[in-house]
């Protein structure tokens, strides 16, 4: 009602061929709060699906763009039409994204790979110069970019990421942790891209953006104004809906792109055709009715739901809109079970029961019933992806003000009951879960089951209360900011919920200050754990457990010396804090102080004997420094503790096959066989360990078996496609079995998917140059060192190759190919082999 001239141009806009310069690609609807974007937008999705769109709704449920794109895939697979890709690609980040956090380790200084050589790649210059060099995981980058040398940003980029790659399976996982956007993103739309063939149309609708934009906006307009993630398909319809005007910054140069939809409230003629058309007509209600509301849709409305059809409450001067509504229904128990289900940010009938407590349902009505009516009132809405119903803003906060002043004691009693009831989801959830992560992260944050139900048990003990509850809080909030900014985006929105609902100013304050700090997401949890650390409510525990997050941060944000200084004031603090140990020593590790970061592992094992992780550790740090036995000691030590952890295995797997370099044929190739035993018993353990399969080719391929180590990528590549890391080892394997044009090929498929791949131009200009094409191969390994200047493998055959005259043959006795570390570079990465 009242918007049918916005209804009319979206749906005539399925009419106009995308082609045409009347079509519109993207809609903006903006007003007030209860002025009726949600409902119109809802409309708006419902027009889409009648013109046969795949549609997909979000909103401030939500609170990263990886969430969003997860929203995207399970409501377009509810229409049959799944994005398994991308389903493999936010399950992979997610698993990869918490084995980075929970026990990170840096490059090999002496191992010679790609990832050692010389200055920062240009792959890295791009991504810190754009700006997205991943989340919170560049210092300076963002709203300073132009106060920050790239190239220091760039170099400090290729750090981390020679640091993760151990730990993780290949450099595109590294990549996913880093800069998951340019990861993930361009999956996601190669899946829209797959799915929009079969579709006419496909709609997108972003609600709430007023909460969602500062994480929403950048990722979004490059995704519709630019193909810097690939090409959308020209079927494809954004709508916004927010109450402020999209940020000039980012859309100011597009604004002929977006159509604006402002809304205002109904017109008097407007409201009164609504109240006719609820059957609300008697004049002084009706008028009562637009005085009251304020024409605002939500309300108008609500007040006609029931039909009021008398004015006997008109000149109750204590009133408010709500209370008029609830006096107008004319149930009791429900006037009682609508003003309590209230109380909690989200609804559904377990939470519904202890919203009511002992109070009778009335009228024979059991929860579902009573959750089932609620659901059809006018200002609850269900939240995206229908797990749950909330209460429209405008509503809900006159009936908080009204319970929360009307009697405190109800008020406290109503909102411990709810979180109980929350903690009881949350121990359900918790049930099959890892407690805590590896060191210290506690994974259950990353876990939305277990999250979302901490999030509201924490709010309603703050409303309950707030100086009691907020100790614990804090603790939580140290313990989000171990993960990425997601978990911690949901923690400051609860506290800043919590304060406003409460009617606590200095909580709200706080909370919308943590939620300011995380603007700048690349700092975010280094700022919010500045406010922490501010606060009067921490213990030395809790501050020792700050000190080493932040110390944590710090460290992945290449800021050495402040990390160092975090991790000491933690160990002053708490001398017997393991994870600060452990964080300590990964950072010295990074800084090629192998004496002080084996003393740290030493203590922590003091602290904690018997631990698997440890000895792990150790035999890393012993690999970096090049002291294989000792490492391999000390991984045979860690696999006895935990002969099922994969990781340990391939990490010695990959020791074994960086002892067997250098040694002689015979006893190089038992080397190589113990390494396949490794990797093999890996695999079994873990079918979808990507980096083991990719490694296990690059050793099968180097015995000859060329058939088992193309059947190795194979499956690589259907676990992670769209990666160049598998036709760049696929163009390796190819070059030592002599089919030198099928592996120019394959390097030509792995530059197309990361033209800034070294190692493979490397690689390509030895299969060239095989092939008699000399002149070539010079161009690729002049790219290669245009590139990365400082890479020596690459400088040495171009050396030799210029130093040749006519040379035809193939390079057969370089068996590491392209990259001079062969692979060798850590657990989970070979930076020189494509792996």
């Amino acid at each position: 009602m009242g918007r049918r001239e916005e209804l009319a141009l979206f749906r005539g806009n399925f009419d106009t061929p995308p082609d045409d310069d009347r079509h519109r690609f993207v809609f903006h609807v903006r007003g007030n709060a209860g002025v009726g974007k949600t409902s119109l937008v809802r409309e708006l999705e419902e027009v889409a699906r009648e013109r046969g769109a795949l549609t997909a709704y979000t909103d401030e449920a939500v609170a990263g763009v990886p969430e969003v794109m997860a929203a995207v895939s399970e409501q377009f697979g509810r229409q049959g039409r799944p994005l398994k890709a991308l389903d493999r690609a936010l399950a992979t980040y997610r698993q990869r994204q918490f084995e980075a956090e929970s026990a990170a380790v840096t490059a090999d200084p002496a191992g010679g790979g790609a990832g050692s050589q010389g200055g920062p790649s240009a792959g890295s210059r791009a991504v810190a110069t754009a700006g997205l060099a991943g989340l919170g995981l560049v210092p300076g980058v963002g709203a300073f970019a132009g106060m920050v040398d790239p190239g220091q940003v760039a170099e400090g980029a290729d750090r981390l990421r020679a640091a993760l790659s151990a730990r993780l399976r290949s450099q595109e996982d590294v990549r996913l942790v880093l800069s998951p956007l340019q990861v993930l993103t361009p999956v996601l739309v190669s899946e829209i891209r797959r799915v929009g063939a079969e579709v006419p149309w496909i709609a997108l609708f972003f609600d709430t953006y007023e909460r969602t934009a500062p994480f929403l906006d950048e990722w979004l307009r490059d995704l519709v104004i630019t193909e810097r993630y690939g090409a959308l398909p020209d079927h494809v319809v954004i709508t916004l809906a927010g109450q402020r005007g999209l940020d000039p910054g980012h859309w100011g140069d597009y604004a002929d792109v977006v159509t604006d939809l402002p809304l205002a409230p109904f017109t008097e003629s407007e409201a009164r055709r609504l109240l006719a058309d609820k059957g609300v007509v008697d004049e002084p209600v009706v008028r009562d009715v637009l005085r009251l509301s304020g024409r605002l849709p939500v309300l108008v409305s609500t007040l006609a739901t029931n039909r009021p059809d008398g004015s006997g409450d008109l000149d109750d001067p204590s009133a408010t809109a709500v209370e008029r509504f609830l006096k107008w229904e004319r149930d009791p128990a429900r006037r009682a079970v609508a003003l309590a289900c209230a109380l909690p940010r989200r609804l559904n009938e377990d939470i519904l029961r202890a919203a009511v407590g002992e109070r009778s349902p009335g009228a024979g009505e059991d929860s579902a019933g009573l959750f089932g009516w609620l659901r059809t009132l006018p200002f609850v809405s269900g939240r995206s992806g229908g797990r749950a119903a909330q209460y429209h803003d405008v509503v809900r906060d006159p009936m908080l003000r009204l319970q929360r002043t009307a009697s405190p004691r109800k008020w406290t009693d109503a909102h411990t009951r709810l979180a109980e009831a929350f903690a009881r989801e949350r121990a359900a959830a918790e049930e099959g879960l890892e407690p805590y992560g590896d060191i210290g992260a506690d994974q259950r944050w990353a876990e939305e089951s277990w999250r979302e139900p901490r999030l509201e048990e924490s709010y309603h003990q703050l409303c309950a209360r707030p100086r009691a509850a907020l100790p614990e809080v804090l603790r939580d909030g140290i313990a989000a900011c171990r993960l990425s900014p997601v978990p911690v985006r949901h923690w400051a929105r609860m506290l800043a919920d919590a304060g406003r609902d409460s009617g606590s100013e200095q909580l709200g304050a706080w909370g919308a200050e943590c939620l300011a700090a995380l603007a700048d997401e690349r700092r975010y949890a280094i700022d919010v754990l500045g406010l922490l650390l501010a606060r009067p409510e921490l213990t030395e525990a809790d501050r020792t457990a700050a000190y080493t997050a932040r110390g944590w941060n710090h460290f992945r944000a290449d800021a050495h010396e402040e990390a160092l200084a975090d991790y000491g004031r933690a160990l002053a603090l708490g001398p017997a804090h393991v994870p600060a140990y452990h964080g300590r020593a990964v950072l010295l590790r990074a800084l090629d102080d192998f004496t002080r970061a084996l003393a740290d592992l030493d203590r922590a094992e003091e602290l904690v004997p018997g631990t698997a992780w440890v000895p792990r550790e150790r035999g890393e740090t012993y690999r970096r420094a090049g002291r294989y036995e000792e490492a391999v000691a000390e991984l045979d030590r860690a696999h006895a503790r935990d002969p099922r952890d994969p990781v340990i295995l391939g990490s010695r797997g990959q020791v074994k096959f960086q002892q067997g370099l250098g040694q002689e044929t015979r006893e190089g190739e038992s080397w190589e066989r113990e390494a396949l035993q490794d990797l093999d018993r890996a695999i079994e353990l873990r079918s979808d360990y990507t980096w083991a399969l990719r490694r296990r080719a690059h050793i099968r391929g180097r015995l000859g078996d060329t058939a088992g180590a193309l059947a190795d990528l194979g499956r690589a590549e259907r676990l992670e496609p769209e990666t160049a890391q598998v036709p760049g080892q696929r163009g390796e394997v190819y070059r030592w079995a002599g089919r030198y044009e099928e592996a120019v090929a394959e390097f030509t498929r792995a530059l197309a998917l990361d033209p800034s791949y070294t190692w493979a131009l490397g690689s390509r200009a030895m299969a060239l140059k095989a092939l008699g094409r000399t002149a070539e191969a010079l161009a690729d390994l002049n790219r290669a060192l245009e590139l990365r200047p400082g890479y020596a493998w690459a400088r040495a055959r171009r050396d030799e190759l210029l130093a040749e005259t006519g040379a035809a043959g193939g390079d057969a006795s370089d068996g590491t190919g392209g990259g001079s570390g062969s692979g060798t570079s850590g657990t989970g990465v070979g930076a020189g082999s494509g792996t």
